[in-house]
């Protein structure tokens, strides 16, 4: 990890954020960095964190347990349409419905991400059903467009509608 969060992806990816905002940002942390392995539960100020490996498809591919109540993955679980950078592939949908039911298995009851904000176990339950039928759609779809109209019908209004384009792009390469 430390190794990646110096490379040219990460790195690069963090020296375009400090020219486009300059000294607003927070300084990234430096000195003695310490991997935390998979599978292993840390005690921190009295609180367990039981690190789990996260969606497959996804950086960091990592999944935090708070205290047991808690549920930390990349992407908050949200009422939303998804994001082409959440959900790029076929595969990615299969990875993001398994993350999310090992997120309800795991009787967390607060689900949060390095994107969005809280959300309770009802919008994992909408997650894992979205996706689930954004697979089948996908399947029944032979372009991105029909696939795009499929997911405004099957979901009216749901916020987000305007990746939908893009996402569609995304999974019809």
């Amino acid at each position: 990890m430390e190794a990646f969060s110096k490379g040219p992806i990460y790195g690069g990816m963090m020296k375009g954020f400090e020219q486009m905002w300059g000294d607003t940002m927070t300084e990234i942390p430096t000195g003695t960095v310490t991997e935390v392995p998979f599978g292993s539960t840390q005690t921190w100020a009295g609180v367990t964190f039981e690190f789990l490996h996260g969606a497959s498809s996804d950086f960091p591919a990592a999944s935090i347990l708070i205290g047991g109540k808690a549920y930390y993955t990349h992407w908050t679980p949200a009422k939303a349409h998804a994001s082409h950078l959440q959900v790029s592939s076929p595969s990615a949908i299969d990875a993001e419905i398994a993350e999310a039911e090992n997120s309800l298995a795991s009787g967390a009851t607060l689900f949060i991400g390095g994107h969005g904000g809280a959300a309770t176990r009802d919008a994992v339950e909408f997650k894992i059903a979205y996706l689930k039928k954004m697979k089948e759609l996908l399947a029944a779809g032979k372009t991105a467009q029909a696939f795009v109209d499929a997911m405004k019908q099957a979901y009216p209004g749901l916020p987000g509608e305007a990746g939908l384009e893009d996402l569609g792009k995304a999974l019809y390469k």
